[in-house]
């Protein structure tokens, strides 16, 4: 989750591996682009968003925003959406990916999709359909887990979303996620994803709803 309030400057913060950890699933100059430059400018531009639209956000965080969007500009929707959404993402990627969940995230996937597998079809399915730009997300609804997707920088936390819940596992599907290495191989991208992920932090986030 982020951790400071919108009163505040944002500022980019570094990955928390270096840029060539994840190779050869994710490629160092991907890595580097993905996170300096399309991150770093969802920040510059959402904190200008913020000034030039003159809200008062004293004390008030990225999920204030999120429940209210609808009031916003498209600039605030966009930027926040980019800062929180790959924020989320960076963090639950890891050199060191156990491969599969455990503990109840994994009863739970089990229970709903039946098996790990399963899910995994499910999952690459979903970010296959998504169109265009977008993120394919495992939130948690009512207690009961469910795949969807948002386009462009959106997300299940906004009030504006089409699919909605509290997001336990969040992929980006934009090309700029994949494309120096993959072209226009998502599927491939998305298959190989799961060789990074930190199922530690996912764990948590399901844990902690």
């Amino acid at each position: 989750m982020i951790n400071s309030t919108i009163s505040e400057v944002f500022k980019l913060e570094p990955l928390p591996y270096p840029a060539n950890a994840l190779e050869p699933f994710i490629d160092q100059k991907t890595m580097e682009i993905h996170h300096d430059k399309h991150h770093g400018s969802y920040i510059t531009n959402l904190n200008n968003a913020i000034v030039e639209s003159n809200i008062d956000m004293e004390g008030k965080t990225l999920l204030h925003l999120f429940k209210n969007m609808g009031k916003y500009s498209s600039a605030i929707r966009n930027n926040a959406g980019g800062h929180y959404n790959h924020d989320f993402f960076w963090k639950q990627l890891t050199p060191k990916s156990a491969k599969e969940p455990a503990g109840n995230l994994a009863a739970a996937i089990r229970k709903k999709f039946g098996s790990f597998d399963a899910f995994k079809m499910l999952f690459e399915k979903e970010g296959l359909l998504r169109f265009g730009s977008g993120w394919t997300w495992l939130v948690i609804d009512d207690g009961n887990l469910k795949i969807g997707s948002t386009p462009n920088q959106d997300n299940p936390l906004m009030d504006i979303a089409d699919f909605k819940g509290y997001p336990v596992l969040g992929i980006d599907v934009w090309e700029h996620a994949y494309y120096l290495k993959y072209q226009n191989r998502r599927a491939e991208y998305l298959s190989n994803i799961w060789n990074v992920i930190n199922w530690s932090v996912v764990e948590k986030r399901f844990d902690r709803y």
